[in-house]
């Protein structure tokens, strides 16, 4: 008889044929997203049955909360129809994600699927009382510009794709959308119970909106007192816009082939330190690359990509050196430390060596992923791998940039903020550079909650550190704290707590 899990993980890899492919997982390699109405409201069925099996299966009880929530998620992203208002060139827009993994994932068995794919995209979008935002569509828009413009990429095979691609764009160009004026969900029909969902199942907790605004804005006042500190022994003051205006005009990157270096040496000592911090390290290594070319305009600052399960593929940490000599460099040993090493690669590696199920492996809850990167960046200043106290403001610049998010999403999604005024936020209160606080900001509007993960999943893994550590005394041992989050897979973070509580009893 088949598990509830085996079926909840084959809904999850038919939501998206691409990630399983990516996983090394077969079954799904001649496949797309079904992106119409049809194949989602038949995903949800499916995803009701399954929530109505829940209680009454055999599972134990972490897989039961995890089978829920993955598809209760599924269930809200269909609800939400994010699908017909995200257009732009990040990674939440369908056609640009596609785009994006294209030079990591196998397309050769399903290249046949692109037209329909791009012809469901271009559907939902002309079908719709929702509207993108006007600059998000004109981005998506040169974004496909861009890659008609450029020779066959060598995953296009054969196969004539590029007059699919070109009529997507055309719809992109004729769209009525919204301006920056309504950048969140509120502006949109059942705007703010969709946002809701969202941040609560991003999340995974109880936070509302305005409580996590609050949060955001009391983290980042306490923010500027450890600015204070580290910006008095690394420039000799303690005056907050002095430290953030020199941040943004010095430490700067000369030249771009430093990054990929820096990330590779940061990574390594990484590796080197956490035997003692870890019982359990990652079998499969963690390459370290640049981005494309090609995909470079697209792509965030930096991304973790997983290994495959075949082991044809290392797990992959990418570095994009779009606008080098604008960034700062001192970020660049706190991502690799995120991303990398030891955090998602020690994650999503460590759970996938594991005897659990795929569905435990491989869930996608935010809260639990992000929130153990985030806990990373600052795990690596106990492990003493920054290399400076450079690098430590890095740290802090990051954590800026998450506490921002806790309050320009919910201020865009929530509280109506215009895109300016969350823009104007992140400037006054981090050290991003102009166009990452553009591309943060586009992000955020895209993918509508997913930016609350971080924070709160990092504080809710302190406070479980904090409280086992109060329980046990000298019996606390961190290698084996960290042993139990990271082998138990993704879990809601109710479900970490109950894990942690039990394991220090």
């Amino acid at each position: 008889m088949t598990s509830l899990s085996d079926v909840m993980f084959k809904a999850m890899m038919d939501w998206s044929p691409t990630y399983a492919t990516q996983l090394g997982i077969p079954g799904w390699d001649d496949r797309l997203d079904d992106l119409s109405v049809d194949g989602h409201q038949a995903m949800r069925s499916r995803l009701v049955d399954i929530l109505a099996r829940v209680d009454e299966s055999d599972e134990d009880p972490v897989s039961r909360a995890v089978i829920r929530h993955q598809a209760e998620s599924i269930i809200t992203e269909i609800d939400a129809r994010l699908v017909e208002h995200t257009v732009a060139s990040g990674f939440s827009a369908p056609v640009a994600a596609l785009l994006a993994v294209a030079s990591v994932v196998d397309y050769s068995q399903r290249l046949h699927q692109i037209p329909r794919f791009l012809e469901q995209a271009g559907e939902r979008l002309l079908n719709t009382d929702r509207r993108p935002l006007r600059r998000h569509a004109e981005s998506g828009a040169a974004h496909l510009e861009r890659f008609l413009a450029s020779p066959v990429q060598e995953w296009e095979g054969d196969a004539d794709l590029r007059p699919a691609f070109a009529r997507f764009r055309e719809i992109l160009l004729e769209l009525p959308g919204r301006d920056d004026e309504q950048a969140g969900l509120c502006w949109l029909p059942e705007g703010e119970a969709n946002y809701a969902k969202l941040v609560r199942d991003y999340t995974t907790s109880s936070y509302t909106p305005a409580e996590l605004h609050e949060l955001g804005l009391d983290l980042m006042a306490r923010l500027r007192e450890e600015y204070a500190e580290i910006g008095s022994s690394v420039w000799g003051t303690k005056d907050v816009p002095e430290i953030f205006q020199r941040l943004r005009t010095e430490l700067l990157w000369v030249n771009e082939n430093d990054m990929l270096t820096t990330a590779v040496e940061a990574v390594a000592r990484a590796e080197r330190e956490a035997p003692n911090w870890f019982s359990r390290v990652p079998q499969a290594p963690c390459d370290v690359r640049f981005v494309t070319e090609m995909d470079r305009e697209a792509s965030p600052l930096a991304f973790y990509v997983e290994a495959a399960l075949d082991g044809s593929r290392p797990g992959t940490y990418f570095v994009n050196p779009l606008g080098a000599k604008e960034r700062s460099r001192t970020l660049a040993e706190v991502l690799a430390f995120h991303e990398a090493v030891p955090g998602h690669h020690f994650q999503a590696t460590i759970a996938a060596e594991t005897e659990l199920s795929n569905v435990r492996k491989f869930a996608s809850i935010d809260s639990y992923l992000e929130g153990w990167g985030l806990y990373t960046e600052r795990l690596a200043d106990e492990m003493g791998l920054y290399s400076s106290q450079e690098a430590r403001l890095g740290m802090l610049g990051l954590d800026a940039t998450r506490a921002g998010r806790l309050v320009v999403d919910t201020g865009m999604h929530a509280f109506g903020w215009s895109r300016q005024k969350a823009a104007d936020y992140l400037r006054e209160n981090t050290v991003m550079p102009e166009p990452e606080i553009s591309a943060e900001i586009d992000r955020y509007i895209e993918a509508p909650g997913q930016a609350l993960a971080y924070m709160v999943g990092r504080l809710e893994i302190l406070r479980l550190r904090g409280e086992a550590e109060a329980r046990m005394g000298e019996r606390f041992d961190i290698k084996a704290f960290h042993d139990l989050v990271l082998e138990n897979g993704p879990v809601p973070l109710s479900t970490l707590g109950d894990l942690v509580a039990g394991w220090s009893a």
